[in-house]
């Protein structure tokens, strides 16, 4: 709860593992289900969760295929949409990693990057306009795409890419004063796309981000 009683605001800034991509199916996981709502269960009335989760989104890269996903032109228009915003939680990569954009760890680090500085600036024109604090948070790696829908998606490099992310990130969020925390460590992706998660993995990670919250804010 802030100084004037209303509740921080935490925005869920992400891609398909944040909207609640369902593997299999194609379909979003129900309201109660989604990890970006079991957060705001666990955090309580103190808070507000909102999600800013979106299919195919990106760091800052353009899709010629699907268009619209470049992250860093949408992350303007989410803070000024939600502002004032007290934490800003980002988790991107995943889509970075496919084989028509041929990028490595460490240059999606490098746009990673520039979503944090974009994350920290304050625009004075703005009313009520503070830079937020920072939860970056890596994806879970790649998993095996024999047979997932998804396999002409991504390729071999891409997995042994998706395994470097969490390392490229830590050392990222330290730079920044960012905190950090590795989605892995907690979720691992579904075996049936390689990329997504079961539903049972929702619960576990929205309550191990409330956790993470908490520690931002001083928090126990």
């Amino acid at each position: 709860m802030t100084t004037n009683g209303e509740p921080l605001s935490v925005v869920c800034f992400g891609d398909s593992l944040t909207w609640g991509f369902r593997p299999g199916v194609r379909t979003r996981y129900g309201f109660s289900t989604r990890w970006t709502r079991v957060l705001q269960q666990e955090l309580g009335d103190g808070f507000h969760v909102i999600e800013e989760g979106l299919n195919g989104r990106t760091t800052v890269f353009e899709d010629p295929v699907r268009g619209d996903k470049n992250g860093l032109a949408h992350l303007a228009t989410v803070r000024k949409a939600h502002m004032p915003i007290d934490i800003l939680v980002i988790m991107l990569g995943t889509n970075d990693l496919q084989s028509r954009f041929n990028m490595t760890a460490g240059t999606i680090g490098s746009a990673m990057s520039r979503l944090i500085e974009a994350a920290r600036t304050e625009n004075l024109a703005d009313p009520d306009s503070r830079a937020p604090k920072v939860l970056l948070m890596s994806p879970p790696s790649l998993g095996d795409f024999t047979n997932s829908p998804l396999e002409a998606m991504y390729g071999e490099q891409s997995i042994a890419e998706s395994k470097k992310l969490k390392d490229v990130y830590a050392v990222l969020a330290e730079q920044y004063g960012a905190a950090f925390f590795d989605a892995g460590s907690v979720v691992r992706v579904s075996k049936i796309d390689a990329v997504h998660w079961d539903e049972d993995m929702q619960a576990p990670f929205g309550k191990a981000v409330a956790g993470e919250v908490r520690k931002l804010i001083g928090q126990s």
